[in-house]
């Protein structure tokens, strides 16, 4: 499984319409994500329009392809991509992936520290 956290720049002045627009996304793109193998997506807004984007996938590749041929997709991204800047292309085919750099789950559990009063 992969994890994929990505970074997005919304229009400032269309941030709120961006986040109606998610609240009410189609049901049949829904559908295609899923459908391409991209699961537990998010979207997150912070300052000046940006937007973190993450998914898991088990082959991004192949999640990429499927996208890039569904009309449904095609349809949606040619709707949004009004609302970013500086974006060459479909935002669901060329944002950049983030590098990962830290995950706590599969970490070993820090070990604990004893003061002297806990020696013996």
């Amino acid at each position: 499984m992969t994890r994929v956290c990505f970074t997005l720049h919304v229009r400032p002045e269309l941030l709120d319409e961006y986040i109606a627009r998610h609240r009410a996304v189609w049901p049949e793109m829904l559908a295609e994500i899923a459908a391409s193998g991209r699961r537990d997506y998010s979207l997150f807004a912070g300052d000046g329009g940006t937007i973190i984007g993450y998914y898991e996938t088990d082959d991004d590749e192949a999640a990429r392809a499927h996208l890039a041929a569904s009309p449904v997709a095609a349809r949606w991204e040619t709707e949004m991509s009004r609302f970013f800047l500086g974006l060459d292309g479909r935002a669901d085919q060329t944002s950049p992936p983030l590098t990962e750099i830290f995950h706590l789950t599969g970490r070993p559990a820090a070990a604990s520290i004893h003061d002297e009063s806990d020696a013996s």
